[in-house]
């Protein structure tokens, strides 16, 4: 075993392997984080939960407000994630590892229920969901200090991107600002360098840049990583970078940025001449997020801000009929032109109230209650869409029968700005998080 691997795995091990303490280490080391000093490491977390929704499942709510204030409640069972993790240290600081994700239940021929802003139906060969390999990479570590990964790795833009694991969120699904607006969990081809100097952790990657034909009004950039071929194009790029500080015991704060150029990255390439070479569709976006776990209690929060230029001229090119626009695989002009600006911030809270009985406490038994907000907006300036505009309130518990397992129980309240209806729900979930061997 290298140093770097022993270095990550006695660290895992000191705050608590699998606990919420693990908000503490980036989920890029994830897949080395195991016990035991084997060579393989095998590992992995899921979710399964259910959700009663006090609101209209209407794909019209927003659009008529008024005729869906009193539909019945709906509910439904999901698996959002279910993920394997795979790592094998070569020896001689040469090392691999991998991520495979199973969202929603895996794959299957299923419809497709599209609600927002538009109804649509659309049959798909896959249950739901899909099968993705959110990570596959090869890495060789100098030391604690440096190390270069190159294959699919994760951008650690944010709090939820780097930290995505269920144990590092209260919440019954991920923190919903980021997980709407940005790629989440964001993972991408590129090459990563990455190191520890004392307090400090530093991340740079070099990445494909995203595709802004896939932007759209309520998701803004999420979309931009989906490829519809067996490759992802590389015509332009982006680069990201992240800075961790832990000088103060049980604290780790972050700023992350990203930069890239949207435009001319889609197939066929055939739009970067005449007028149009001039529009660059620049992506640039800043975080701050921060975590703290110490004396029983749990904090975590992030600032996220982003602009994208030239997005009204984009919008124009992507609508509808505009023969500029070329032949593409994709759907185009939804009638959800994207915002050049979006934000997303997040706060919660939790204590431990176990810890205050000795027997649960010996046991290693943990009850947290917490609060949570949140408040986004995937189109800022945009004077019609209010719906985009969202402030989300909940409150719950996660229980810890284990370190590894959370039974989580919340209530969720998406509060919209008028007329909108707001929109109340009830999650349960239960959540696992750990390494085999």
């Amino acid at each position: 075993m290298n140093k770097f691997t022993l270095g990550i795995t006695s660290a895992v091990l000191a705050l608590g392997m699998a606990t919420t303490a693990n908000a503490q280490v980036s989920a890029v080391d994830s897949v080395m984080n195991h016990a035991g000093g084997h060579r393989l490491s095998v590992g992995g977390y899921g979710e399964a939960t259910y959700s009663r929704m006090f609101y209209s499942d209407n794909g019209n709510r927003y659009s008529k407000p008024g005729s869906y204030k009193n539909d019945p409640s709906h509910g439904q069972f999901d698996i959002p994630h279910a993920v394997i993790y795979l790592g094998y240290d070569f020896g001689k600081g040469w090392s691999m590892g991998s991520e495979i994700e199973f969202e929603h239940g895996g794959t299957g021929s299923s419809i497709e229920y599209e609600a927002d802003e538009a109804i649509e139906f659309e049959n798909e060969q896959e249950k739901g969901g899909e099968v993705e390999l959110e990570q596959f990479w090869l890495q060789k570590s100098f030391g604690k200090y440096l190390n270069i990964r190159a294959g699919h790795i994760v951008v650690p833009f944010g709090l939820t991107n780097a930290h995505h694991e269920p144990l590092n969120f209260f919440t019954v699904y991920r923190p919903e600002g980021e997980n709407t607006i940005l790629p989440c969990t964001w993972h991408q081809t590129g090459a990563s360098v990455f190191g520890r100097l004392g307090d400090w952790r530093y991340e740079a990657q070099f990445l494909a840049g995203l595709d802004i034909f896939h932007f759209d009004g309520a998701n803004w950039i999420q979309k931009g990583t989906h490829s519809p071929y067996e490759f992802e194009p590389a015509n332009k790029y982006g680069a990201s970078l992240r800075i961790d500080n832990y000088s103060i015991p049980g604290l780790r704060w972050a700023i992350s940025g990203y930069y890239g150029m949207a435009m001319h990255n889609s197939v066929p390439h055939d739009m970067e001449s005449g007028a149009n070479k001039k529009i660059k569709g620049n992506v640039y976006l800043g975080s701050f997020d921060f975590t703290f776990n110490r004396f029983n209690w749990i904090a975590r929060g992030n600032v996220d801000y982003g602009y994208v230029s030239d997005a009204d001229y984009i919008n124009n090119l992507n609508r509808p009929g505009n023969p500029a626009n070329g032949i593409t695989p994709y759907e185009t002009g939804k009638g959800a032109p994207f915002g050049s600006h979006a934000v997303a911030t997040m706060f919660e809270v939790g204590y431990d109230i176990f810890s205050q009985i000795n027997k649960l406490r010996e046991d290693k038994q943990k009850l947290y209650l917490f609060g949570h907000f949140e408040y986004y907006n995937s189109y800022v300036h945009s004077q019609t869409r209010k719906y985009y505009n969202k402030r989300i309130w909940a409150f719950g518990l996660n229980y810890y029968p284990i370190p590894q397992i959370a039974i989580k129980a919340e209530y969720n309240h998406r509060d919209l700005t008028s007329p909108y209806n707001d929109e109340p729900s009830l999650n349960i979930g239960i959540a696992y998080e750990g390494f085999f061997m």
